[in-house]
């Protein structure tokens, strides 16, 4: 299936909320279209170049579908979308199209089926509070309830300020539970930089 891509410096999580502002010709068509036809766009992480002008120069193959949510007209001028994640993808082939958007051919990846969270997540839990009553995160109107591994997993990977390297390791990851435990893992090891 082919996808328009937004390459962007952020890796985007399924049921995570992203605020974009839309001011390049090629996006705004793109959202336009996204629009009229009730379909989505993919987020992908850039690796190399930027996000605004020349199409990025090397970006993440593993993305997550974006779907759009809510928009409004900025105090600026500029279009504010919302958009929700969705589904994980790869991405087989790229073009650069003449407009510089870049469209995707992309492959779905499987998600595992929602497993209830166990007494050993209570740490990740509470974090996950905490992170929760920041305004920022309570300004995404994101359902901050986990009810589940997937959704406790997800919404951490995307919330922590990680590396972009760590975050797309744990959007390739096909298991909830691998998630959580690599990143039980990466918390571990910040807690001994952070001890030491």
């Amino acid at each position: 299936m082919n996808l328009p891509l937004f390459p962007l410096k952020i890796v985007l999580f399924p049921g995570c909320m992203l605020d974009l502002q839309i001011f390049e010709a090629r996006y705004l068509d793109m959202i336009s279209r996204c629009m009229k036809q009730g379909e989505g766009f993919g987020v992908v992480c850039i690796l190399d170049g930027e996000e605004a002008g020349e199409a990025a120069g090397e970006f993440s193959a593993i993305g997550c579908e974006a779907l759009i949510r809510d928009f409004e007209q900025r105090p600026n001028g500029l279009l504010g979308i919302r958009v929700e994640g969705a589904r994980r993808f790869r991405v087989e082939q790229a073009q650069v199209l003449p407009d510089q958007l870049t469209l995707g051919q992309v492959h779905w990846l499987a998600e595992a089926d929602e497993q209830p969270l166990q007494a050993e997540h209570a740490d990740l839990l509470a974090l996950h509070g905490a992170l929760s009553a920041h305004p920022l995160v309570a300004s995404l109107g994101m359902q901050l309830e986990p009810t589940g591994q997937q959704a406790l997993a997800n919404q951490l990977a995307y919330l922590l300020p990680l590396a972009a390297e760590d975050k797309l390791h744990l959007l390739a990851l096909p298991e909830p539970l691998q998630r959580l435990e690599y990143l039980q893992h990466v918390l571990e090891q910040l807690q001994e930089q952070l001890g030491g």
